[in-house]
């Protein structure tokens, strides 16, 4: 008889990973029938031309490996949107790459620097995935914890926390979860801290184009005692509503490219060819991105409006399409105790913005996404006015 596997102890490289918070509440949202404004993706369908083309691509026989690096009409095209909007020369054959969305470009860059016992600045409240990434590869990361309502960065504490031993500081702009936008002063005061070392950035800047009231994204690619050092990420599934397709890219100057590149082709290698094909011809109409602030403006006002009066307090969201409510005077419940709370009984799911932080910290606050149709976000009003 062939004795069967015995397994010995696995151990775990994420031990005190749980599954994330976004899965969490979307399986009770779907469990109690509960509006989901937890997870960050839209609800309306993504343009009828843009599927159009992914077809016509498809038609043409556009369905085998892409290049590695990507196909060189995307990637001519991202750098003509750089230039159009930042006034910026990127090459597009030896600095960009097109990845399988934001998240696998962010896990690449981290896999190309972080070397065991290496340190790694994050700004938290930070996206979930950059701690785990980082021990995966053996970093450290040192965290510094920003606070509402401003969520401003202490240039000092960055200062002060930098060690022989930093590797990497990551920056999320515009943030998620904060709805933050970084300012002209915040970027230089960055690049002088950065300017006579050898530390890294990493730029998230996949919500680029959805910052409101006049406001400038400022790029890494902007500031060049920034640029010089930085991997830029950016994503389609935030321009073009199609989360799903898991699109993205990484600028980098040629050497990091290269480096970054020799990961990549280990990982996923190339990512869809007739998607990629598509996005290259539908991009070439800039009101494409150009038009965005002002329609997710329009979605972040009416939501705003629609709470005036009710019982949660409305804080700024300066960019990305998120909004956070405090709820400090409604309940002494904890974040996650009464984001349950109102999935279960009222009807809305949401984020409790303590999930970001590494260690506990309680500001009574929630995140709810509006990438959601006029219906919805009619729908999410009555209920939470109600509460």
């Amino acid at each position: 008889m062939t004795k069967s596997f015995q397994s010995p102890f696995l151990d775990s490289k994420l031990p005190t990973t749980a599954v994330s918070v976004f899965s969490q509440m979307s399986a009770l949202a779907e469990q109690h029938q509960a509006l989901n404004l937890s997870q960050g993706f839209p609800n309306y369908p993504a343009s009828t031309e843009l599927i159009a083309l992914v077809n016509r691509y498809m038609e043409k026989g556009f369905n085998q490996y892409a290049p590695m690096p990507g196909c060189m009409p995307l990637r001519e095209q991202i750098a003509h949107k750089v230039s159009d909007v930042y006034g910026l020369a990127v090459d597009p054959e030896t600095e960009i790459t097109i990845t399988a969305g934001g998240t696998q470009a962010l896990f690449t860059t981290i896999a190309t620097l972080v070397r065991p016992g290496d340190e790694v600045i994050i700004f938290e409240p930070a996206y979930d995935s950059y701690r785990p990434s980082v021990e995966l590869f053996g970093g450290k990361v040192v965290p510094i914890r920003l606070l509402a309502p401003d969520f401003s960065i202490d240039w000092q504490q960055v200062r002060a926390a930098i060690s022989d031993k930093t590797k990497l500081i990551m920056l999320n702009n515009p943030s998620n979860p904060a709805a933050k936008v970084l300012s002209p002063d915040d970027l230089k005061e960055l690049e002088e801290i950065l300017r006579d070392s050898s530390i890294f950035l990493l730029s998230d800047e996949v919500y680029e184009h959805i910052v409101f009231d006049g406001r400038q994204h400022q790029s890494a690619l902007s500031y060049p005692a920034l640029r010089e050092r930085s991997f830029v990420i950016a994503s389609f599934g935030k321009l073009l509503h199609t989360t799903g397709w898991k699109l993205g890219y990484a600028i980098a100057p040629p050497e990091l490219s290269r480096e970054f590149r020799k990961v990549h082709q280990f990982n996923v290698f190339s990512v869809n060819t007739p998607m990629q094909m598509a996005i290259a011809t539908y991009l070439k109409e800039e009101r494409r991105y150009r038009d965005l602030p002002a329609f997710f403006q329009e979605k972040r006002d009416f939501l705003t409006e629609g709470l005036r009066g009710s019982r949660f307090a409305v804080q700024p969201s300066e960019g990305t399409y998120f909004l956070l409510l405090s709820y400090q005077g409604i309940s002494d419940l904890s974040e996650m105790e009464f984001a349950h709370h109102l999935t279960i009984n009222h009807g809305v799911a949401t984020v409790p913005i303590a999930a970001f932080y590494s260690e506990p910290c309680e500001q009574k606050l929630l995140r709810l996404c509006f990438a959601k149709d006029t219906d919805s976000l009619a729908k999410a009003i009555d209920l939470l006015q109600k509460v």
